[in-house]
């Protein structure tokens, strides 16, 4: 019989490091945070300390507040020592914005997924749908206001402010593949949803996950559908990807990508897939009591009962397609196209 996992997560650290300090949570491991110009305001970082250096995951937003931070780290937590790898977990500005920088001032190799690579430079070359002209009329023929849409067309390219370069190299890590790196193995654990890629690493030895943004302790990641893959199922490739994760000892110490290391992986998993099920839930009761099929701007406010700011509108419009296809993926909704492009769902 499967022990049942406790009620709570349970937060073995109680803060994070102050800015420009790293702070040890497991033999080797050192935690970096670094500021976003967000709402979600914070990423964590994690360097593995090497003989002669640090293997760092991740690698912050490329703004001059997170590279004047590096520079205190350079002197004070590396002590002179070089980054001898940069593994992304992902492509996100906040996890490879300062990669390309931080690989080219070492001379060391960026490590990620192939799909990971491949997706960062098409949005900043804005190749194949990546473009945000893309997105703009993806969103109008969900249903965004015109003068929603008219915003975010005016930002431009907001991943080039993030990655104002892509690493134009990489080495490729693949499913199930295992680095050395902080004297002990990490096992490769690869998800999607979030993103195209998305790759954790996994300590045996230390009983330590580096999760990404695949399991979050309190908050749910993003998980959207873009142009690129319109009538796509993230939602459906996120919910099936945390089974990889199901296994892992729930002893394990989860270092995530935002807010504080926890342990609870099951807990975890369960927390999030009850969620879903439940927003799941609340959009097909929506659908059914509108009487008439329904745009995905339309269903916003019943997953996001808050006033939202412009680029939290964006990812909660990507966010709301993601549930909806899902829903009719799953045959427990209907999706039309009108013949001006207005996409519309029903129960």
């Amino acid at each position: 019989m499967t022990a049942p996992h406790p009620a709570v997560l349970d937060y073995p650290l109680a803060a994070p490091p102050a800015p420009g300090v790293a702070l040890p949570v497991a033999p080797g491991i050192l935690w970096l945070r670094m500021p976003l110009p967000f709402a979600l305001d914070h990423i964590n970082l994690w360097l593995l300390a090497e003989g002669d250096g640090f293997t760092l995951i991740d690698c912050g937003y490329a703004n001059a507040e997170t590279r004047a931070l590096w520079e205190r780290h350079f002197a004070d937590t590396l002590g002179g020592r070089p980054l001898v790898r940069i593994v992304a977990t992902h492509c996100h500005p906040d996890h490879l914005g300062n990669a390309a920088w931080l690989a080219e001032r070492f001379g060391c190799t960026v490590t990620m997924t192939h799909g990971e690579f491949l997706a960062a430079h098409a949005i900043v070359d804005e190749r194949a749908a990546h473009a945000p002209a893309d997105t703009c009329a993806l969103f109008r023929a969900h249903g965004m206001a015109a003068a929603d849409v008219d915003r975010i067309a005016a930002r431009g390219n907001t991943y080039r402010r993030g990655v104002p370069v892509a690493p134009p190299n990489y080495h490729r890590l693949f499913a199930g593949d295992e680095i050395r790196a902080g004297g002990t193995a990490w096992r490769t654990i690869v998800g999607h949803g979030h993103s195209s890629e998305h790759a954790s690493l996994f300590a045996p030895a230390h009983n330590v996950l580096v999760s990404g943004d695949m399991l979050l302790p309190r908050i749910s990641t993003n998980v959207s559908v873009w142009p690129s893959d319109a009538e796509g199922d993230p939602l459906g490739r996120f919910l099936h990807s945390l089974t990889a994760y199901e296994d892992l000892p729930p002893s394990s110490l989860v270092l995530p990508s935002h807010g504080l290391p926890f342990r609870g992986i099951p807990l975890r998993i369960a927390q999030l897939r009850a969620h879903h099920d439940a927003r799941l839930a609340e959009l097909a009761e929506a659908m059914a009591a509108a009487h008439a099929p329904v745009t995905a701007a339309q269903m916003i406010p019943v997953l996001f009962r808050r006033t939202l700011d412009l680029q939290q509108s964006y990812f909660a419009m990507g966010e709301t397609i993601a549930h909806l296809n899902h829903l009719w993926r799953r045959g427990r909704a209907r999706r039309t196209i009108a013949d001006d492009g207005a996409i519309r769902y029903a129960a």
